[in-house]
């Protein structure tokens, strides 16, 4: 912490900024903000440079917008590495299903800029066998080449809507400009489109049916899910159509035994209708979590 402290004071010195340089410029900064959190006095500025004192989020804020610096640098000085975030996704495991939000504060991601002449989209690959160079392109070029807007989202590792064509821990691109639902007669389960919905209790992915002013969030048929009749667009909105999908095959053996029991008593509520519709009263076992501003 205090070869931190060095450094900040390093940078201050090289700006030509005394302490009370700093204490006058991150006053301007409380005071736009409404809060004294975010004042740097000399006397906290000399504990940080000198004692190995950490700075608040706040104070953090203030010393990078004086000194010109990213926060993700000054971190950086603590030993904190922002871009290791994602990696550590896998220490836990959400049991409801949410947007995926990319960390787009990188200036560069690497990617690769240069494939195999052999590389064929139509066989199943080893893609780091295909890739002949990887680069680092700035986030901002990549910004340009999306075509279509696409959310990403995660499976609830407790979210058997879809199960077991989407497993739950999958990760789905969805396409946000198919949000209208296409019905007709489907030859399999695999060519029916599969929506990602945001309902009050969160989201899901489904199949989806209209019927008047509701959709019918229809589950797979070996899910433990009961089939949903909500009020559209008040209770349940589609968000847009699965394209992608990312899981991991053969992890859902720990889970069969509290499936089997879930499975057993999961449907006593749906009812098949002679004109072969279905109607359920009961929510979805497993509810989601949401970034987006809430229905109603």
């Amino acid at each position: 912490m205090l070869s931190a402290g060095i450094d900040l004071r390093k940078i201050r010195e090289r700006l030509g900024l005394t302490m009370r340089d700093v204490e006058s410029a991150s006053f301007r900064i409380a005071r736009r903000h409404g809060s004294e959190e975010y004042l740097v006095p000399p006397s906290r500025l000399s504990d940080i440079e000198t004692k190995g004192v950490i700075p608040s989020i706040f104070r953090f804020f203030s010393l990078a917008a004086i000194y010109r610096k990213p926060v993700r640098s000054l971190l950086q000085f603590y030993g904190i590495d922002l871009d290791e975030i994602n990696s550590e996704w896998g220490s836990s495991q959400p049991a409801r299903s949410h947007i995926v939000t990319v960390d787009d504060e990188r200036a560069a991601f690497n990617i690769p800029v240069k494939m195999d002449p052999g590389f064929d989209l139509s066989e199943t690959s080893d893609l780091g066998r295909m890739v002949q160079q990887w680069g680092a392109v700035p986030f901002t070029v990549l910004s340009r080449l999306q075509s279509q807007g696409f959310t990403y989202a995660y499976i609830g590792s407790e979210d058997y809507t879809m199960y077991p064509i989407l497993t739950p821990g999958s990760f789905v691109q969805v396409d946000e400009s198919k949000r209208r639902v296409t019905e007709r007669q489907w030859r399999s389960e695999y060519e029916r489109p599969i929506y990602f919905v945001e309902t009050r209790d969160g989201f899901t992915c489904c199949w989806v049916s209209t019927r008047l002013n509701s959709l019918i969030l229809q589950p797979h048929p070996l899910s433990p899910v009961q089939v949903r009749i909500l009020k559209h667009p008040q209770d349940a909105e589609v968000i847009g159509q699965v394209v992608g999908v990312a899981m991991r095959l053969g992890s859902q053996v720990a889970n069969e035994s509290r499936e089997s029991r879930e499975f057993s008593g999961s449907k006593s509520n749906a009812v098949l209708l002679p004109s072969g519709s279905l109607t359920a009263t009961t929510s979805l076992a497993a509810t989601s979590v949401s970034t987006r501003k809430k229905l109603g």
